[in-house]
């Protein structure tokens, strides 16, 4: 059975994944927004910074962001004029490395529902004199969620997944930057294979249960 350990990694896991998940979806949608409209040459560097995460090893997206959140990083200076200290090793650093690392999951889903949607709708909303936001959010976000409920659904899951990059920037520390993965990577390096199966077994069926979810619900069902 799981001890008090890991349901502390479960907990803090699952903040994690709320809290970035929150966090991208209020920076996602202006940049899935900026993507979907814009003709800029900017719109390809963007996206595929954008979508960088998915093919770059996470150690290695993690190794830059330490490198960053350091004493004489960008985002280190940065903190520390602001009186908030240094990132790595705590709560806050893991929030900003999952932030980059699970965006592609949350900003292409809002990102190609907001292509989806057409011109039509728009021109329709500004014959009625509706202004850019009301048009926003009474025309485009409610055609755009399922979009929406893809990427809250893949950015969670992708999170609650993390490994490498919240070990480079956690650091493993129990009830305060270890998650789920590392408890598990924990039992297994101390031959705690029944602890392991317990966790590792529920991450098999969180993961079996999101996926049914994601493909169980489609625009067409929507639609129907």
């Amino acid at each position: 059975m799981p001890n008090a350990a890991d349901i502390g990694a479960i907990w803090l896991t699952l903040k994690l994944a709320g809290v970035t998940t929150l966090l991208l979806l209020l920076i996602g949608t202006p940049i899935a927004w900026w993507l979907a409209r814009t003709r800029s040459w900017l719109k390809r560097p963007l996206g595929a910074l954008v979508a960088l995460p998915i093919v770059l090893p996470p150690s290695v997206l993690g190794f830059y962001l330490l490198l960053a959140m350091g004493p004489d990083g960008p985002i280190g200076h940065l903190t520390q004029a602001a009186g908030l200290g240094m990132l790595p090793f705590t709560f806050g650093g893991l929030v900003v490395g999952s932030t980059f690392y699970s965006m592609p999951f949350v900003v292409q889903p809002i990102q190609n529902a907001f292509e989806s949607i057409g011109e039509r709708p728009l021109e329709v909303a500004a014959t009625l004199r509706a202004a850019p936001l009301d048009t926003f959010v009474s025309v485009v976000l409610p055609l755009a969620r399922p979009g929406f409920l893809t990427a809250i659904i893949l950015g969670f899951a992708h999170t609650v997944g993390e490994f490498g990059v919240v070990l480079m920037i956690g650091g493993n520390i129990p009830d305060k930057t270890q998650v789920v993965s590392l408890r598990i990577f924990n039992h297994v390096e101390a031959l705690e294979y029944t602890q392991a199966h317990w966790l590792a077994g529920g991450m098999l069926l969180f993961s079996f249960l999101i996926l049914f979810a994601l493909y169980s619900f489609s625009p067409k069902r929507e639609r129907r």
